[in-house]
């Protein structure tokens, strides 16, 4: 027990404690949510912040030094993103056939979902820097943060935001889908990983490609659609409704 306890304190204060915690957590919950038969409640995500967020909680560990560490696995984000594009270019002669049924359907997508939240924050009378902050929320956390500082809303807050979203999507779709009576066949494994890439964008991806390899696809389709719709189109949309107004 007392060598526990001198592991303990040395990991806890040094980098290896963020990377080794965050490995440790999201394998045992990785292992749990293939148990359980890779149910969407038990998302891996989802309880990896739970489990990480509540040990930092008890134990009293400044979030700055979780991140020391866990930054190494943070940068394989970008890389994990690009990555996407490969399902992409073993399907590239359906999507140089559907680009525009697609781009369309991705524009009207990302408008709903930003429409949707700013006109119920809107409607609760929340303080117009979290409007602002949900404007982007169905956008990858890095480029919501961006194009939050770009309308004038809280970088920060758009990345929660944008976590949460990715995370009630990742664990609704399947049902939602399955009441709306959206096929398992090819075009409609297509459809559900569109639509969950969307409005859920990477952590949605990872669900969708843990389903099937087209909904995976579709579903980073979707992810770099609404990177580049948002990021060109939301800042110009703010800017020219300031002007009316």
């Amino acid at each position: 027990m007392a060598d526990f306890v001198e592991l303990w304190i040395y990991l806890s204060s040094t980098p290896l404690f963020g990377l080794t915690a965050t490995m440790a957590v999201y394998l045992l919950a990785q292992w749990a949510y293939a148990r359980l038969g890779h149910t969407p409640l038990a998302n891996p995500v989802l309880w990896s912040v739970v489990l990480l967020a509540g040990a930092l909680v008890v134990s009293g560990i400044p979030y700055q030094t979780y991140f020391s560490g866990a930054q190494f696995i943070h940068f394989l984000l970008g890389p994990a993103v690009v990555a996407l594009a490969w399902p992409l270019w073993t399907r590239r002669a359906e999507l140089r056939a559907r680009w525009l049924r697609l781009s369309l359907a991705g524009l009207a997508g990302g408008a709903a979902a930003c429409a949707a939240s700013v006109g119920l924050a809107w409607l609760l009378g929340l303080p117009a820097d979290v409007v602002l902050s949900l404007a982007p929320k169905s956008v990858t956390a890095p480029v919501a943060m961006g194009v939050s500082e770009a309308v004038g809303g809280i970088p920060a807050l758009s990345a929660v935001f944008a976590v949460l979203t990715g995370l009630v999507g990742a664990l609704s779709g399947k049902y939602l889908f399955d009441a709306m009576g959206v096929p398992r066949d090819a075009a409609g494994w297509a459809a559900r990983g569109f639509a969950l890439g969307t409005v859920s964008h990477g952590i949605g991806a990872a669900r969708a490609i843990q389903v099937d390899a087209d909904a995976g696809a579709y579903a980073g389709l979707a992810l770099g659609l609404q990177v580049i719709l948002a990021s060109i189109l939301m800042p110009l949309a703010f800017a020219a409704a300031r002007s009316a107004f």
